[in-house]
C-alpha cells in the first residue's frame, strides 16, 4: 500500500466548496490520502467529485460530525493528521425558520471535531485543524470601509451567530489546549456545483425555467463575490503557508448590489438563450424583505495577498459567464440535486467505481 505523507480529512467535502477544494488537493498532492467525510444532506451530492473520485489518493466516509462515534472511527480508521472543516449549515434563510440544526450542526459539530482531534494528536507533531468560516460573523458594514481580521464579531442571523460561535471554540481550543489552527473567513462563493437556493444558481435555474425572480427588499443589499476556484486555492495556500493560530480574510474584491447582479445575469442569459433583449429582466420581482437582512459585506483580504502571496485570478463578470455556462450544460445536476432523489444513486455509483 501505498504511503503517503499526509491523511487529510475534508468535512463536507461532497458539497459546493469542499468538492473544489477535495478536488484541487487531489490533483495537487497525490502523496496525500483525501478523506471526504459527508453526511450527504440536500446539499452533499458525491456527483461533485465524478470525475476525481476514483484516485487512488481518495476516500468518501460517510459521516455526521455531530457524531463522536463517526469521528472518532474516521480518525482511527484512516490516521487523519490534519483537518479541513468545511461542513456546516450555510443558508441564512434556513437558518431564520431552523437554528437548531445550525446549533446543531456548527457549533456542537465543530466541538465534536475538535475534542476528537485534540485527544487524537496528542502532542500535536505537524498538525494543523483549519476552520472556514464566513464573513458574516462581522455582521454589517456601512456605506464605507471593508472587514479585517480585527474587526470585531456582530452577527446578525442565526447562521451567522452559529459560524462565529464555532470561530470562537477554535480560537479557545488553540489558547487553551494549543491546538495548532488556522481559521479563515471568507465572501460570498460563486462558480459551478453550487445548490440553487443560492442566488446566482438560483437566479440562473428561474430564468432558464422562465419563472419569478425574487429579489429581496428594494435590492441594493451588497455582497462581495469570490470565484469558488479562488477560495480553494486559497485554502491551500493557507493550510500549507499560514501562520499557527491566525486567522485570514478572503475577499473576491468584487462588490455588486443584488439587483445589478440579476440584472447582469439577465442580459448575459438573454444572449445565451436567444431572447429578445430585456425579456429575462421582465421576470424580476422584489419581494419582502429577508429578517435581519445585512445591508453591505466587503473583505479586505491584503493580509492574505501581502503574507501568504493569494489574489484572485479572475475577474467577477468573467467567471460570473463560466459559471453561466456550466449550470447551462449541467441542467441534468440541477435537475436531480432539486429532486432529492440523487443521494442514493450517487452513493451507489460511486461504490461501483470503486470497487
Amino acid at each position: 500500500m501505498k504511503e503517503f505523507t499526509k491523511h487529510i480529512l475534508v468535512t463536507g467535502g461532497a458539497g459546493f466548496i469542499g468538492s473544489h477544494v477535495v478536488r484541487r488537493l487531489l490533483i495537487n498532492y497525490p502523496d496525500y490520502r483525501v478523506i471526504n467525510f459527508d453526511r450527504l444532506t440536500y446539499a452533499g451530492n458525491l456527483q461533485n467529485l465524478k470525475d476525481v473520485d476514483t484516485a487512488p489518493n481518495y476516500v468518501f466516509v460517510k459521516g455526521d460530525i455531530t457524531s463522536q462515534q463517526d469521528v472518532n472511527k474516521v480518525f482511527s480508521d484512516y490516521g487523519i493528521t490534519d483537518v479541513i472543516h468545511l461542513a456546516a449549515e450555510s443558508h441564512v434563510d434556513r437558518s431564520i425558520s431552523g437554528p437548531m440544526d445550525f446549533v446543531l450542526a456548527n457549533v456542537v459539530g465543530t466541538v465534536q471535531l475538535l475534542n476528537v482531534a485534540r485527544e487524537y494528536w496528542g502532542d500535536f507533531q505537524n498538525n494543523v485543524f483549519y476552520h472556514i468560516s464566513t464573513d458574516e460573523v462581522y455582521g454589517s458594514l456601512g456605506d464605507q470601509g471593508l472587514f479585517e481580521e480585527t474587526t470585531a464579531y456582530d452577527p446578525r442571523s442565526p447562521y451567522s451567530a452559529s459560524k462565529a460561535s464555532s470561530d470562537h471554540f477554535v480560537r479557545a481550543y488553540h489558547h487553551t489546549y494549543g491546538l495548532p489552527i488556522r481559521i479563515s473567513n471568507c465572501s460570498n462563493n460563486y462558480g459551478s456545483h453550487q445548490f440553487p437556493e443560492k442566488l446566482i444558481p438560483l437566479i440562473i435555474n428561474n430564468i432558464v425555467q422562465q419563472k419569478e425572480l425574487p429579489v429581496y427588499g428594494d435590492g441594493k443589499n451588497i455582497r462581495d463575490w469570490l470565484w469558488v476556484e479562488d477560495h480553494a486555492h486559497a485554502i491551500d495556500v493557507i493550510f500549507h503557508t499560514g501562520k499557527n493560530g491566525e486567522t485570514y480574510n478572503i475577499g473576491g474584491l468584487n462588490e455588486w448590489t443584488n439587483i445589478d447582479l440579476v440584472r447582469r445575469l439577465c442580459t448575459i442569459l438573454d444572449d445565451k438563450l436567444n431572447r429578445p433583449s430585456g425579456m429575462n429582466e421582465q421576470l424580476i420581482r422584489f419581494v419582502t424583505d429577508r429578517a435581519g437582512h445585512d445591508r453591505r459585506y466587503a473583505i479586505d483580504a491584503s493580509k492574505l495577498t501581502q503574507e501568504l502571496g493569494w489574489s484572485p485570478s479572475i475577474r467577477f463578470e468573467e467567471g460570473l459567464e463560466k459559471t453561466v455556462d456550466w449550470y447551462l450544460a449541467n441542467t441534468d445536476w440541477v435537475k436531480h440535486i432539486t429532486s432529492g432523489d440523487y443521494t442514493k444513486y450517487y452513493e451507489q455509483q460511486y461504490a461501483l467505481r470503486k470497487s
